[in-house]
């Protein structure tokens, strides 16, 4: 099998939670299709599959979830910032004649 696409983050972020795998692509979305994981095309059949307008991942997509009140207040007084993981799923599609882009779409839990 091959080895899964990267997916645009460093081995510094950790942490995240994962939040699914199932993302629903926009309404009359035609092929060709590419969907990408912060920036960083994935692969048809090695990272993802297509199935009734949704996009299937093989790996969970992470999200940073909810802050704490501290860290909340860390990050506004300047004395930290938030390194967790937080994947951004977009996609560009055909409609009709024209190609499309949409962004941070919403996944879909398990």
């Amino acid at each position: 099998m091959a080895e899964a696409s990267p997916r645009g983050h460093g081995p510094s972020h950790k942490g995240g939670e994962a939040v699914g795998r199932r993302v629903k692509l926009p309404r009359g979305a035609q092929a060709p299709i590419h969907l990408y994981i912060n920036g960083v095309e994935q692969v048809e059949g090695v990272d993802y599959r297509l199935e009734k307008g949704l996009a299937v991942f093989k790996e969970p997509i992470i999200k940073e979830g909810n802050i704490g009140v501290m860290r909340w207040i860390s990050m506004w007084m300047g004395l930290f910032g938030s390194y967790k993981k937080n994947e951004t799923v977009d996609v560009e599609y055909r409609l009709g004649q024209e190609t499309h882009l949409a962004s941070n779409l919403e996944v879909l839990p398990d």
